[in-house]
């Protein structure tokens, strides 16, 4: 007998209630092949049974008739200030990402009210403020007694009072820049910022509470000195050598490329819409999907990122992300890996997150149509669940 679909808004599923997707097409995030018409039941907010099996009682079903079932989005780079950009995300399908920057902390708060059971927002993974030469003016309000920091950080020991005061609040990841930006106009994205002591020394000192760094680095020289301090991921990487990505990968370093958001550098509108930038991106673009080329052709680990803040300007979501990352040459189901199962590796989370397996957190999304023959598809998405729990239903409208 086919199941009675009920369509029921996020606030109206009860804590603890089960459900059943029936029909699904899954791809699960670490397969190579896709598991084709099975049941997925959810127990607890937590994968129990991928296959056949009984459906609870009273449990929710869902007949999805064919369409494709796969992992939430893990957004290993972006920018959310707040609670409506958060939900933006989730509503594209972003069900973890890792803040990698923003003011006054506002990261470890949508952290702290995700922990505390707001589920129409993705998990938050906080870096706090950047540790660059020039920090943002708000460290200062926040932490006044680096006052004296003000006209620029600089020094072995300095660098470790600014890691240390973001992790005295308590972050799960710090980002320094050793590179200056490329979304500025006025900043060369190849220019190194901290020396290799300095570098050293925020390692060392996230270290000291078991924290990693990630490192903002488009030049090579920058990045590959970031690599041998031991830092956990080379976030954008647009001019990476082979010397560099080797390094990379035998270390272990994740390589987080954020391809769309330099695409987006070349469009009007969206994030970025400056005339000094779009001519800056005629190049990087080139670039950086030669580095992601040789990146997959050495082995590096590749995670997926929009680096954008979802707010009403962007035009990034992590589904273009993974377009980037077949345009340059990942497989369709090794570029959704990277947004999903590999990303939660980047981010630390994979035990929990990142993949359809029993025991794992219930994040899924669902799209109409094989994304591995049309990965487009993956825009169109249907249906959300974050932690168990419906935060979107499209399937009938």
């Amino acid at each position: 007998m086919k199941p009675i679909v009920i369509l029921l808004a996020a606030s109206l599923l009860l804590p603890g209630q089960n459900l059943v997707l029936r029909r699904a097409n899954v791809i699960d995030g670490v397969s190579a092949e896709p598991i084709r018409n099975t049941t997925v039941i959810v127990r607890d907010g937590k994968i129990a049974v991928i296959g056949a099996g009984e459906a609870p009682p009273g449990a929710m079903e869902i007949d999805l008739e064919g369409k494709w079932l796969l992992p939430g989005f893990v957004d290993a780079h972006v920018h959310i200030r707040d609670l409506e950009m958060a939900r933006r995300a989730l509503r594209f399908g972003t069900t973890t990402a890792r803040s990698m920057g923003v003011s006054h902390f506002v990261d470890a708060g949508l952290r702290d009210l995700h922990r505390g059971g707001m589920t129409d927002i993705p998990e938050i993974l906080a870096a706090g403020y950047h540790v660059r030469p020039n920090p943002a003016e708000e460290l200062y309000y926040n932490f006044p007694t680096l006052a004296d920091l003000i006209r620029g950080v600089s020094g072995t020991q300095n660098v470790r009072r600014v890691v240390k005061a973001n992790l005295d609040r308590g972050v799960n990841v710090i980002k320094i820049l050793a590179t200056e930006r490329a979304g500025l106009p006025e900043t060369d994205p190849r220019k190194r910022t901290f020396s290799d002591e300095e570098l050293s020394a925020a390692v060392d000192e996230a270290k000291s509470r078991n924290i990693p760094v990630a490192a903002h680095a488009h030049g090579n020289e920058g990045a590959f000195a970031a690599v041998r301090a031991g830092v956990h991921s080379i976030e954008h990487g647009t001019y990476l050598s082979e010397e560099t990505l080797n390094l990379m990968k035998e270390k272990g370093t994740f390589f987080v490329p954020t391809m769309a958001i330099v695409r987006d550098l070349l469009e009007p509108g969206g994030d970025y819409d400056n005339a000094g930038l779009l001519i800056r991106a005629r190049h990087m673009y080139p670039r950086i999907r030669e580095t992601v080329a040789n990146a997959k052709r050495l082995g590096v680990k590749i995670a997926g990122a929009t680096d954008t803040s979802y707010d009403t300007r962007s035009v990034v979501r992590m589904q273009q992300e993974v377009a980037e990352l077949v345009s340059a040459g990942l497989g369709t189901m090794e570029a959704i890996q990277a947004a999903t199962s590999v990303s939660a590796q980047c981010l630390g989370v994979a035990s929990r997150t990142g993949s359809i397996r029993p025991g794992l957190e219930a994040d899924l999304v669902v799209v109409e149509r094989d994304p591995l023959r049309d990965v487009a598809s993956l825009q169109d998405v249907l249906l959300v669940i974050n932690n168990g729990r419906i935060a979107i239903n499209r399937l009938r409208w």
